[in-house]
């Protein structure tokens, strides 16, 4: 029988290879961050499995160091994986087992049949990044989710399991909007920097405006991420003028960078689920060029909050038009559509319903908005 009177005991499974903290640069790992705080101060247990180095509102379960080396993802996740199931196998043996796993890592929910606790998986990535034997035969305690619809769309027909929409959010209160059009400089391309990415497409299109770029981000340690960079991006950084670059640039530098940019490109090669750098502009008051990429539609409203393109030559033309974007319609839009409250209410009822729990008599902390998008 489940407990009613006491807070929920949920598990994060955090991606391996990098730490969870403000300082994130993944997609999935601000997510878990931001939504992990929202809970904790809600009354909610939490735990987060992550690498050593990661932070957490409520308590580190730290499952090692996040790589040795490049190309270390296998051994690593392995480490990574094994460490979860024992943590769970070991809390319900001391009678405090967790009534819930979350798993961001986008590979944890492979192995749920192993630990008999319901588990609730975020997918975060394009369909074609998961493998196809992923999606068959998914354990029966396992629910899906997914973070747009355009997202959603591309799995039709292949999961058998139970899946809804709840769409990522942001901590708007840390973002305050720059609604002057003079305080602005030059282009912005901020992100993880690979080839799906393609920031030296932003490059080009910085070239073609003849305008200032700031490129900031991370490169993962793959070698194929690092011979992008080489190959790619570090040659046009010397050969475009008026470039400027930041790795891993802090949580002040991000902001300061958004707010100051006249727009953010996102250069995108695939089709993205979500996208939080484009809500992070629009709460900055910045306007997005975007590539026309899957869910990228979905978060920037196209002649709005900025313009969707068709490739190079679409950015630069839309470059053209950009000061017909408010800034404070970039920043309303944000605040009545990106909130990480409104995405924590939607989470606190699917874990209701995954549990198969009322979430009006369930323990948990009310929501202000229950319905799942």
């Amino acid at each position: 029988m489940k407990r009613q009177q006491v807070p929920w005991r949920i598990l994060y499974v955090a991606y391996p290879l990098l730490t969870v903290s403000e300082e994130s640069a993944g997609g999935a790992e601000q997510v878990l961050w931001t939504l992990e705080r929202e809970l904790s101060r809600r009354g909610v247990d939490t735990t987060v499995a992550a690498s050593s180095g990661s932070s957490a509102a409520g308590e580190l379960f730290a499952t090692g160091d996040p790589c040795r080396a490049l190309d270390d993802f296998d051994r690593r996740n392995h480490e990574h994986q094994d460490q979860v199931v024992e943590l769970l196998r070991r809390r319900a043996r001391q009678g405090q087992p967790f009534d819930l796993v979350h798993d961001m890592s986008g590979s944890f929910w492979t192995r749920a049949q192993e630990v008999g606790v319901p588990l609730l998986a975020t997918l975060h990535l394009p369909r074609s990044f998961y493998p196809r034997e992923s999606l068959e035969n998914i354990s029966a305690n396992v629910a899906l989710s997914f973070v747009s619809q355009a997202q959603a769309s591309t799995f039709r027909g292949l999961l058998s399991t139970r899946a809804t929409v709840i769409n990522n959010g942001i901590a708007l209160e840390r973002f305050v909007p720059n609604l002057s059009r003079e305080d602005r400089d030059g282009l912005l391309w901020l992100g993880r920097i690979c080839e799906e990415k393609a920031p030296h497409r932003a490059l080009e299109i910085a070239r073609q405006a003849s305008l200032p770029i700031t490129l900031a981000g991370q490169t993962y340690p793959f070698s194929y991420h690092q011979r992008y960079f080489e190959t790619e991006v570090a040659p046009r950084l010397s050969s475009v003028s008026n470039t400027a670059f930041f790795s891993l640039p802090s949580v002040a530098e991000k902001h300061r960078l958004l707010r100051r940019a006249q727009a953010l490109l996102i250069t995108s090669q695939v089709e993205e689920t979500s996208s939080l750098v484009a809500m992070e502009a629009a709460a900055s008051g910045t306007p997005v060029i975007a590539f026309r990429r899957g869910a990228l539609a979905e978060v920037v409203r196209d002649g709005v909050t900025g313009f969707i393109v068709d490739g190079v030559d679409g950015a630069v033309q839309a470059l053209s038009l950009i000061g017909e974007i408010s800034s404070a319609v970039c920043a309303l839009h944000a605040r009545e559509n990106f909130s990480s409250k409104a995405m924590a209410d939607r989470y606190l009822h699917l874990y209701s319903q995954t549990l198969g729990l009322d979430p009006r008599t369930s323990g948990a902390v009310p929501t202000s908005s229950p319905a799942a998008a």
